[in-house]
């Protein structure tokens, strides 16, 4: 089965994401599963950004073309991505309105009436939307799709230019903490001018890999400069009474965070969750034997046990069905992803003791029943750290540094997926590469390396002197 059947297998029988049969090409129906495991994965987000002074806002769905169209780079950027609204009815519009394809313009229109001062910043919005891109025939689950049905924006104002860098960094660290907590593996990468986000003075972005060895842009960072506030008229009066237009920011995330959790960690047997963000953390089934008696008492307790870990703190369930053997249970619960199961059974309610089961490792271990809850919180702990080792060691085996073309050539034969070589600066020699082994370019490293610095490395495209690296990937 290849990573594409896998991935769509997996969405249909976990029963996450409906794709495909929805009569919009591109849309997609959250089913109560995967609603449940998006909500939680959210939920670490607006902690982090709650905790960093953030505050949640939710825009207008539409926005006026001439509204969109005032940022020349921005509207160009996007003019072949819009969906339009053109009737109210059976009245044609006099002005027609956009479904948001990110919202910079509309924001900051309405911050040229709300910021007029610099005691006011810095100023962080953000919010959880919809957004509508018009960008692909070739739309994959989650992946690629016209509507963005999770996407995270958050957009900063700042006094200037060296605050606006600060916000950068704290973006930066934000993501880092949310993919590192999910236990995603990332490389964060300056975009190269050419690649920027239409009206930005520079994005950085968050690429991971899938299994298929593509990367995957996760998140991106912008510093937006005063573009957008020039145009809106956002000015504010700065420390020393001057007047001048607001600095910006803005980074989102989308639904591929939550693709790249479900295809990071999961195996043939189907998903393979986080603890801290699986919609069922502890299930408990129940194994009947012996008579009636028996097999009634092993329900009963099977439904307390839940109901004890449920007053804990935990997302548990118990299984009860009656007509589906332990067997089946197993099969369905392990595909669903549920870190930990409980088998109780008569033998089970004997010792005083639940048997578990870990999905990470497919082991089982023996735990006295009044031990049970602090040993379940302590597995789950362990399980995170284990799912995000895992995945950072299959990231890194992908991964190489190479000096010359001729150990470019040599990484991609050994299935190397995510390639990084030193850079002259020149858009020439990225596009020989690019050209001539059939990658993309991701972008150059935050923060310029000692053998770069040292004046050590060359360019082994041109041969000129490197003045930092740049990664390369087969991108989605």
């Amino acid at each position: 089965m290849t990573f594409s059947e896998w991935f769509d297998w997996v969405l249909r029988e976990a029963e996450l994401y409906d794709y495909g049969r929805y009569p919009v090409k591109g849309f997609g129906v959250w089913m109560p599963y995967g609603f449940k495991l998006r909500k939680h994965v959210i939920d670490l987000m607006r902690t982090l950004l709650d905790s960093t002074g953030h505050e949640e806002i939710l825009l207008p769905l539409l926005i006026p073309e001439d509204l969109l169209a005032k940022e020349s780079e921005h509207v160009k950027g996007f003019e072949d991505q819009v969906f339009w609204v053109t009737h109210g009815g059976l009245d044609p519009l006099e002005v027609k309105l956009a479904l948001r394809p990110t919202s910079e313009t509309s924001l900051t229109y309405m911050e040229s009436f709300w910021i007029k001062s610099y005691k006011q910043l810095p100023k962080k919005y953000y919010q959880v939307v919809s957004i509508f891109r018009y960008e692909t025939k070739a739309t994959r689950a989650m992946l690629r799709v016209r509507e963005v049905s999770t996407f995270k924006e958050a957009h900063t104002v700042h006094e200037d230019f060296k605050d606006s860098e600060r916000q950068v960094s704290e973006a930066v660290e934000i993501y880092s903490k949310f993919f590192d907590l999910l236990g995603i593996p990332y490389v964060v990468s300056r975009r190269p001018d050419w690649d920027k986000f239409p009206g930005a003075l520079y994005t950085i972005a968050f690429d991971t890999l899938m299994p298929d060895g593509r990367a995957l842009q996760i998140g991106t960072v912008h510093n937006l400069g005063q573009n957008f506030t020039k145009v809106f008229e956002v000015k504010i009066q700065k420390r020393d009474e001057s007047i001048d237009y607001a600095w910006q920011t803005s980074y989102g995330i989308s639904e591929r965070v939550i693709a790249t959790v479900i295809s990071t960690h999961g195996d043939e047997k189907g998903l393979v969750l986080p603890f801290k963000i699986a919609p069922t953390q502890v299930v408990v089934v129940p194994i009947p034997a012996g008579s009636d008696e028996e097999k009634k008492k092993v329900f009963l307790e099977a439904g307390r046990l839940s109901k004890r870990l449920e007053n804990e703190g935990f997302r548990a369930y118990a299984d009860l069905d009656e007509e589906k053997t332990p067997s089946e249970k197993f099969a369905y619960w392990e595909l669903k992803g549920v870190p930990l199961r409980i088998d109780l059974g008569p033998r089970e309610l004997s010792e005083g003791k639940a048997t578990v089961f870990r999905r990470d490792t497919l082991s089982r271990l023996k735990v006295p029943m009044n031990e049970l809850p602090e040993v379940l919180r302590r597995l789950g702990e362990e399980i995170d750290v284990n799912l995000s080792r895992r995945a950072w060691e299959v990231f890194r085996s992908r991964a190489a540094e190479v000096s010359d073309l001729r150990a470019l050539e040599e990484a991609l034969k050994e299935r190397k997926c995510l390639v990084e070589i030193p850079w002259c600066g020149s858009k020439g020699c990225v596009d020989y590469v690019t050209g001539k082994y059939g990658l993309e370019a991701l972008g150059t490293p935050l923060k310029v390396r000692d053998d770069v610095r040292n004046r050590e490395l060359r360019c082994p495209v041109c041969g000129g002197r490197a003045v930092t690296h740049m990664r390369y990937a087969r991108k989605y």
